[in-house]
């Protein structure tokens, strides 16, 4: 479509101008222009006589637009998100928001929470806090700072700042989404008003992260009166993000068994699996310490017996999912739905559908202790075996189940050594609980189901927070027992590849040197090669008094230091609960005991390596 000057109130020039524009310009940014045309109208008309409109620059999508920046305060546009992430969800949550904004001309201040001055909030008038809870309720160890900082008395007031909180958490466990509820909560306490509504997210979370970003993207165009320029640009940005092909947690790339072999020797009462997969043609690419998301199977005994305890037809239809997709039941249940995992949100479904009370009674509130015991080490069987009858058909059942999430795994390889693979180590779960045996859902199905040849669906979890150091040189010293041993054969991998010159030091620790040694032969190849520097091991079964790797670093307590002096970083991996608490109280006492300092100075020390990234943990 071309202007006339006939029929336009512009001259030669300006339509000259409009017909070179117009035609270059995408749906959302003719969406952007159409709104921007308005708010500058109506600012222009309630600006006194005389009052200059300033305009401001902003690129959106390859065309070059313009901001009004007058008759509202500048910070109308200013937003500020932080992020507190522990393995890069909330930091790529985070980026993909704030693109969102740039594109609608919103001045973006990005930051992990430890790398922002907590003084500086008191000037912040829009703040998107991203937030994951780790442990037992407890920050990322990159929130932990300004965590503290909120709830100390340095805290400013906030009467000033609009705020909203995105929560990443998993509703198996009893403290979901709890950081983000204590953001949300202090945040409103220090008198910050909300944006938007605080959404929890289980691990299925991308329904409810599109529905945070609708709703602050909306909250923040509501002043510049132009929620309907936000609803279609988040779309548009949404469908463009669509068309890509990178191969995602929602479009996994189907990778083929190359090798799966037990590491674990003969007699050992533990089957480590070693795991090799094709990425041929996925262009798929990657870098030490990031993890592997694996999509598994859910053993087929136990979805049969669901199916015959309930009665069901494994060939009726049911929904796959939220979008309408459905097949056959047993499909469903195998591949669609998590079955191994009770929550209290599911249980509250449940009793919907339970016609007996009993499930209603456990659910009371003055019986919390009792469901929390109920709840641990059971499955879906359990749970439809103790509370029978049930009413409803099979595909009204399914419906209260969740998502069936992927599994994440350290890879144990550095692509530029294996181009095209990539390699994992995965520990089968196998155990007995409540009379009956019980199944790691991931783990089996590799163990036992997964044959070279076979395909696994499976994405990329990049982790920037447990990454090698930027100066390739720098000495590196890894502790991971057992399968948290799997980045650290990443790390030495990609060193050797590169050549690096930088002193590495392992701590590795098991049950039995002649079982359970894992990748024996990698280190010892690597310790000839001078890829390794040092290894000390940790067989915790071979001697009468356990010995773990915590024990091993306190014996090594003065050269440990020296590493450290000598600007050292430290990576854990592996076991959160026990491992990796044991293994911060001997760094810290190495630093006390080794460097003459207080209790209190050696915990400072050890909290500035985590905040310059010298000291990194991927702990579960």
């Amino acid at each position: 479509m071309q202007l006339q000057v006939t029929n336009s109130p512009f001259n030669e020039n300006q339509v000259e101008l409009l017909n070179r524009l117009l035609p270059s310009l995408t749906e959302t940014q003719q969406i952007w222009l159409s709104g921007y045309l308005s708010a500058i109208g109506r600012t222009a008309a309630a600006a006194p006589a005389g009052t200059e409109l300033l305009v401001k620059s902003n690129t959106i999508g390859n065309a070059e637009v313009s901001t009004a920046v007058t008759g509202q305060p500048a910070a109308s546009r200013e937003v500020t998100i932080l992020f507190g992430s522990q393995t890069g969800n909330c930091q790529r949550l985070a980026g993909s928001l704030s693109r969102k904004l740039e594109e609608q001309g919103f001045q973006v201040t990005l930051s992990a929470m430890n790398s922002f001055k907590p003084t500086v909030l008191k000037k912040v008038e829009n703040l998107l806090l991203l937030v994951s809870t780790h442990g037992e309720g407890d920050p990322p160890d990159n929130a932990r700072i300004f965590h503290e900082f909120l709830y100390s008395k340095r805290a400013p007031q906030l009467e000033n700042l609009r705020f909203s909180v995105l929560a990443l958490g998993d509703t198996s466990y009893e403290f979901f989404c709890q950081t983000g509820k204590e953001f949300d909560q202090r945040l409103e306490e220090l008198g910050g008003k909300r944006l938007s509504p605080r959404v929890d997210c289980d691990l299925d979370y991308d329904d409810s992260v599109a529905e945070w970003f609708e709703g602050v993207i909306g909250a923040l165009n509501v002043n510049l009166n132009a929620p309907a320029i936000a609803a279609k640009a988040v779309q548009a940005s949404e469908d463009a993000e669509s068309q890509e092909p990178l191969y995602t947690r929602n479009n996994p790339f189907k990778a083929e068994v190359l090798e799966n072999l037990n590491l674990n020797g003969r007699g050992s009462d533990r089957e480590t699996r070693h795991l090799e997969l094709s990425l041929e043609g996925s262009n798929i690419q990657f870098e030490p310490g990031d993890a592997l998301g694996v999509y598994p199977e859910n053993h087929p005994e136990l979805v049969d017996a669901i199916i015959h305890t309930m009665g069901w037809n494994p060939s009726d239809k049911v929904p796959f999912n939220k979008k309408g997709d459905e097949g056959a039941l047993r499909e469903a249940l195998l591949h669609h739905y998590e079955i191994t995992v009770l929550t209290k949100p599911l249980l509250e479904q449940a009793a919907k559908l339970s016609a007996s009370s009993k499930l209603s009674e456990l659910l009371a509130l003055d019986r919390a202790s009792e469901l929390k015991e109920y709840i641990q080490g059971r499955d879906l069987l359990d749970l439809i075996q103790d509370f029978s009858p049930w009413e409803g058909s099979a595909s009204n059942f399914v419906t209260i189940l969740r998502k069936l999430p992927a599994r994440l795994y350290s890879i144990a390889s550095s692509y530029k050594a294996n181009p095209d693979e990539v390699h994992l180590t995965v520990r089968a779960v196998r155990y007995e609980a409540h009379g009956r045996e019980r199944y790691g859902v991931c783990s089996v199905h590799c163990a036992e189901r997964v044959e070279p040849g076979d395909t696994l669906p499976i994405y990329i979890q990049h982790n920037p927070n447990f990454k090698l150091p930027t100066d390739p040189d720098a000495p590196i010293i890894m502790i991971g027992p057992g399968t948290g041993v799997a980045p650290f054969r990443s790390f030495l991998e990609e060193r050797g590849e590169l050549g690096v010159e930088g002193k590495s030091w392992l701590f590795y620790g098991d049950r039995h040197f002649v079982t359970d040694f894992l990748y024996q032969t990698d280190w010892q190849r690597m310790l000839k090669d001078g890829v390794l520097s040092k290894l000390d091991v940790a067989f915790s079964r071979d001697t009468e008094e356990k010995v773990y790797v915590q024990h091993r670093i306190l014996q090594k307590s003065q050269e440990v230091y020296e590493w450290l002096q000598e600007g050292a970083h430290i990576y854990v991996c592996g076991d959160e609960k026990c491992m990796a608490h044991d293994v911060h109280s001997a760094l810290l006492t190495v630093i006390q005991s080794e460097g003459g300092l207080s209790p209190e100075a050696a915990a400072a020390y050890l909290e500035d390596m985590q905040q310059t990234q010298r000291y990194q943990r991927d702990v579960y």
